[in-house]
């Protein structure tokens, strides 16, 4: 049994919703529905509440879990978060060239209408 079967099945049987056991544990319930659709794990602090909750030791809480996957995840969880950053820094950059081109813009319009006034 995998790590998030192995939730649903405990969290089903002392007949939480996702919101209950994550109001247990301090994280939203979306977290809880995170973890028990593989798309996320949760940290160690967070699986030693969990196995306090439910009465077990660690290893019988984790044993079966594929380390490699979860490091995997981990990892495009964080290359996914760099991507984003990333993107929202170019957009910042692209915002404030914008910006720089547009008054440019403003103050050389502004040049050449003076000068057209200047010389009717």
């Amino acid at each position: 049994m995998n790590f998030n079967e192995k939730l649903i099945s405990l969290r089903k049987a002392k007949g939480l919703s996702q919101e209950e056991l994550g109001a247990e544990l301090n994280v939203s319930r979306q977290t809880i529905s995170k973890w028990e659709s593989c798309q996320s794990y949760p940290d160690f602090q967070r699986l030693v509440l969990l196995s306090d909750f439910f009465g077990l030791t660690l290893d019988e809480l984790i044993k079966d879990i594929d380390v490699q996957e979860i490091r995997e995840k981990n990892i495009n969880e964080d290359r996914l978060n760099s991507i984003y950053n990333d993107t929202e820094n170019a957009k910042k950059i692209i915002k404030r060239g914008i910006l720089i081109g547009c008054g440019i813009a403003a103050v050389l319009l502004t040049s050449v209408i003076i000068l057209i006034l200047a010389f009717v």
